[in-house]
């Protein structure tokens, strides 16, 4: 871990780190492990947590000798809740082995525009009642054992034609669209305890077409919070990415997300490298934010207790297996057989 996140987390307490391999911090199953144990072990009072994106196709970190899953969309085309079952316990099992607390899975898009080039695949289906069903078993599953699921991305993403890494889409489906349509996945999330929820990166003009939803307290505070009934953490998408980066330094984006009702922000860096200063700088605003009264000290004490809660429901005393017992079970013949039935759906 560089020292310079390491200063960075001593210093302002950090609610936890991602993993990306483009970063370099993913080498093999005993690595991962071993650097899961050291961020662990940045938190003060409570463990950090340890995120990852591991959906499966075009969007894991992990690879072989891990198991290597199929896209989201080959799942949905089974309409299998048992084999969703086991993938998804297959999953949390490996997850869980390397110490990884968080996985940003998984997404809830719905698939009904097919020139979508962002989400496509990773989504489960264009059906929002298979897209609520197998993701309400991906949920419990990756709960059951240990590893906090985040349903993604509020209030939808699936029907957008431009990638929000890049640009700022745009949803014009009016509120009764999305509340028919768009939210069946994210209710069915919210009733099955889902731990975190991330928000999109999108224009929603008929609810707020000034910010986009991560910054539009009508959505994260209004829809999600308020009318939808969701209890647990609220994140950020990467503040890095284009679509809200064009227009709102990460610093000013990190206190208007909070203020909108956002619990925890991402700020991943671009490339191969991570940026401290920036990150360090986006905390400072924040800070800066609350003594200056822009920034409710309720709300961020809300976001806090929060995250704290869902620290305690899922964070346990853990050290790494031995390397004979990471090889018997990552990427064992068993979760090979299962990812080998998914792709029978290809």
């Amino acid at each position: 871990m560089p020292v310079e996140m390491r200063s960075l987390a001593r210093e302002f307490d950090l609610g936890g780190i991602t993993f990306f391999g483009r970063l370099g911090n993913i080498e093999s199953p005993e690595q991962v492990a071993g650097l899961s144990f050291d961020v662990r072990n940045l938190g003060r009072e409570l463990p950090a947590w340890v995120g990852i994106d591991q959906e499966g196709g075009r969007v894991a970190r992990l690879r072989s000798p891990f198991t290597e899953w199929p896209p989201m969309a080959v799942l949905g085309r089974s309409d299998d809740a048992a084999l969703a079952r086991k993938f998804a316990g297959a999953l949390a099992a490996e997850l869980a082995a390397v110490g990884i607390s968080l996985d940003y899975a998984p997404v809830l898009d719905i698939h009904t525009n097919p020139k979508n080039p962002v989400i496509g695949d990773r989504a489960l289906s264009e059906k929002p009642g298979i897209v609520a069903k197998l993701g309400r078993v991906i949920i419990e599953e990756l709960q059951r054992a240990g590893v906090a699921a985040c349903g993604k991305h509020f209030p939808g993403h699936g029907d957008t034609a431009t990638d929000s890494h890049f640009e700022l889409p745009i949803v014009e489906h009016a509120p009764d669209r999305l509340r028919a349509i768009e939210f069946e996945p994210f209710r069915a999330a919210i009733e099955a305890r889902v731990a975190f929820m991330m928000t999109a990166h999108v224009l929603v003009v008929s609810v707020d077409d000034e910010r986009p939803a991560t910054l539009s307290p009508k959505i994260v505070q209004g829809l999600l919070r308020d009318e939808l009934g969701f209890d647990g953490v609220i994140v950020s998408d990467d503040l890095e990415m284009k679509g809200i980066a064009d227009t709102y330094p990460p610093g000013e984006a990190a206190v208007l997300a909070v203020a909108a009702g956002c619990d925890a922000v991402l700020i991943c860096g671009t490339g191969k490298t991570a940026d401290v200063e920036l990150q360090g700088a986006a905390l400072e605003a924040l800070i800066h934010a609350v003594e200056d009264e822009r920034l409710p000290l309720k709300r961020v004490e809300a976001a806090l207790e929060r995250n704290r809660l869902a620290k305690e429901r899922f964070l346990r005393d853990w050290r790494p297996p031995t390397a004979a017992q990471l090889r018997t079970l990552i990427g064992s013949e068993q979760h090979r057989a299962i990812s080998e039935q998914m792709s029978e759906f290809a």
